[in-house]
């Protein structure tokens, strides 16, 4: 199996919490707890001595809007070779429980705008979109869904424009609730994975590259 990633070359980890997953925002080497630091993990494991540097920028609670914001510091300034992102949970989220709502057409035109920069400012960077996902966990969040399924649609649609690669997680989620783990084994608030659930978007990712 040849290396998915070339000596030398930097994969940025981009996201809200799921992608957070703990880490130390003062470590540059810190990659949390989840998918991360398992994918830097197994590459390791796949590929023993390659000299590939993994960054986790994700931050606990962001939207779309909060990546643009960010974007000098934590995307151009580390100049990704390979950029992964996972966002759009929150977008939805803020809506029920602080009256906070992101339209679709907003989120879609922000996350535009952020992959727009991506393409023009580096333009060999490989782009991986993950979409966000919400698992039948918790029943009173199963009204979000009408706001989220628009959103996730969004992404699919961004996602051909920009993504070299696409992981649509909310339906590999689903897949794997019916088939093969309850619910909660899965995230046990519909929302933040368990080890299982960080595993899973890990085993994707790798998968995606191969």
């Amino acid at each position: 199996m040849n290396n998915m990633f070339e000596d030398g070359q930097v994969v940025l980890f981009q996201g809200d919490s799921v992608t957070d997953c703990g880490r130390n925002y003062s470590d540059m080497a810190s990659l949390g707890g989840g998918y991360p630091e398992m994918v830097a993990q197994k590459y390791q494991l796949l590929f023993p001595g390659s000299k590939v540097t993994f960054i986790n920028k994700g931050i606990s609670g962001n939207r779309v809007k909060n990546l643009l914001e960010r974007y000098e510091e934590d995307f151009k300034a580390i100049k990704p070779d390979f950029l992964s992102i996972l966002i759009g949970i929150n977008d939805t989220w803020r809506r029920y429980d602080n009256n906070d709502p992101t339209s679709t057409e907003s989120f879609e035109e922000t996350y535009r705008e952020l992959l727009t920069r991506i393409k023009t400012d580096m333009p060999s960077c490989k782009i991986m979109i993950i979409e966000p996902f919400l698992l039948n966990t918790d029943p009173a969040k199963a009204v979000w869904r009408e706001d989220l399924d628009p959103k996730i649609h969004a992404v699919r649609k961004l996602a051909k424009e920009f993504a070299d690669y696409y992981i649509p997680m909310d339906g590999i989620f689903a897949k794997a609730e019916v088939e093969m783990f309850t619910c909660r084994q899965i995230t046990e608030d519909g929302v933040h994975p368990t080890r299982t659930g960080h595993s899973i978007i890990a085993e994707e990712y790798l998968n995606a590259l191969r």
